[in-house]
């Protein structure tokens, strides 16, 4: 069993340049370009820099769907951290996998309370938290990411965006949720984000009447682009 002292001691080795108080991320992106996969349609990589990179820690949340027997997403929570200054390194590839092992053997701790935690510590790694919320423009829930109360997006209440999916590449792992491409519909962190190098997330085949939530673990790295998000706009 692990504790979430180790988690948080990967975590904070992979993120070892810590973001910089006074520019707006951590290490420099301007180089970096988003690489999917070859052969497909469903993810169609920019060509110009992300805003941000961040690897995603977190669970994917379903109900169960007593008329089809399967699980339904109703939803995920996720802390995410700057991997900027992983980009161009080969820990950059590796480190959701990584993470995602250290994490899914970690017992005794929620992600809610990860983030209650991190959040007190003010830890400097900490872009912002991902979760579900009601559509603003349509009915059921969407996904939020939000950097309004971390890093140096905090205090600034346009730092989110809500996406709504435009692309879906399943993974050649079936125990890993589908890589996607997202485009806002809310919000100025981003015009368009893409989950990629997925682990875990995927729950189990079937389900019966009365079975419980669950909550399956899981890492990511999201990548947000043309953010308007600057900072001036942070004061």
């Amino acid at each position: 069993m692990l504790t979430f002292s180790i988690l948080a001691l990967v975590i904070l080795g992979y993120a070892d340049a810590l973001p910089s108080k006074g520019h707006l991320r951590s290490c420099d992106l301007s180089c970096a370009r988003l690489q999917v996969p070859a052969n497909q349609t469903q993810l169609i990589a920019p060509t110009y820099a992300p805003s941000f990179i961040g690897i995603g820690i977190g669970t994917q949340n379903y109900t169960c769907n007593a008329t089809e027997s399967t699980y339904a997403l109703v939803g995920a929570v996720a802390e995410l951290f700057d991997s900027s200054c992983l980009y161009d390194t080969p820990a950059f590839e590796s480190a959701p996998t990584t993470v995602y092992n250290v994490w899914s053997a970690t017992t005794g701790i929620t992600i809610q309370e990860v983030i209650a935690i991190l959040e007190l510590t003010h830890d400097s790694t900490v872009l912002g938290q991902h979760y579900y919320v009601p559509n603003p423009v349509g009915s059921g829930l969407s996904p939020k990411w939000d950097f309004t109360s971390s890093g140096v997006t905090a205090g600034n209440p346009n730092a989110y965006v809500i996406g709504a999916k435009t692309g879906d590449l399943p993974s050649s792992n079936s125990s890993n949720i589908d890589n996607l491409m997202i485009k806002a519909v809310e919000g100025e962190l981003a015009s368009e984000v893409f989950r990629v190098d997925t682990n875990g997330g995927q729950p189990p085949t079937h389900c019966a009447a009365g079975d419980s939530n669950i909550t399956v673990k899981y890492t990511a790295q999201y990548w947000f682009f043309q953010s308007n998000i600057s900072e001036h706009s942070l004061g």
